[in-house]
């Protein structure tokens, strides 16, 4: 699914290992924008980074030289002060069936190779903004509640981190006197309200949003059930009839910053 552009920059910090020169520098070239990144040409170049400035997330190759990136994982994993890592694995098919997703906590995602730029981007994506989601949530106010602008997240990443990370809550959006009330129940958004629209309607309306503030109320819970879509369905939908719209005024949407280039080792 493709994501909303004019992003910021997150505080997320990510250690990006790929002994292959080129997909090292394209993967750093697509994921700057997202999350502050560090590169590193192998694995034992990369722990000697992460113990230097532990990163949020590892992003590494699993075939490498010397130290690969299963090795880096149990180094990093071993260190108390880098246990806590978040981890993708860049490998293929064979070698994720057969040698890694049998073992428990190898990582937190893979990313099968050969890839495409924009897919692992946004693949990777996925995991920077649920940690972006999660570095807000622990500076939350006294009163439980989560306060952001929509200059950190956008809509749809705030959506898909909830999502993403299952989350039972009430996500508040406010902009210019409006406001968007959308309840998750493990991930899934059973009700939504604005204004007078509700369900799938008072979704795709403030998915258009491109400025504003949000709240989360991790208490707040609703027996209402407005939706007939679940989440993925409501922003892919939701992003069609927003392509739909631009099409039809005649505006371009958001053009693609990376190129579609398929990656391999």
């Amino acid at each position: 699914m493709a994501a909303a552009k004019n992003y910021m920059q997150s505080d997320v910090k990510v250690l990006l290992v790929d002994d292959n020169p080129m997909i090292l520098s394209m993967l750093n070239d697509a994921l700057s924008p997202l999350a502050k990144v560090t590169t590193a040409a192998d694995g034992a170049d990369a722990l000697l980074k992460a113990v230097d400035e532990v990163p949020d997330l590892l992003v590494s190759d699993y075939r490498m030289p010397g130290m690969d990136g299963r090795q880096l994982i149990e180094k990093l994993r071993g260190r108390k002060k880098t246990a806590g890592i978040s981890v993708i694995l860049l490998a293929t098919k064979s070698d994720i069936s057969e040698k890694l997703a049998v073992q428990d906590h190898v990582a937190d995602d893979f990313v099968e190779k050969p890839f495409f730029l924009r897919e692992a981007t946004q693949r990777i994506k996925r995991v920077i903004d649920k940690i972006a989601l999660e570095k807000i949530s622990s500076s939350s106010s006294s009163d439980g509640i989560v306060r952001g602008s929509l200059a950190q997240m956008n809509v749809i990443d705030l959506v898909q981190s909830l999502e993403m990370g299952r989350k039972s809550c009430l996500l508040t959006l406010t902009k210019d006197g409006e406001k968007c009330e959308m309840y998750f129940m493990d991930g899934q958004v059973p009700h939504a309200a604005y204004g007078s629209l509700t369900g799938d309607a008072a979704v795709f309306k403030v998915l258009q949003w491109t400025g504003g503030n949000f709240q989360i109320n991790f208490e707040a819970k609703t027996k209402q059930q407005s939706t007939t879509l679940n989440t993925q369905g409501l922003l892919m939908e939701g992003l069609r009839l927003l392509d739909e719209s631009r099409r039809d005024s005649g505006s371009e949407g958001p053009s693609e910053e990376e190129e579609d280039v398929l990656l391999d080792s």
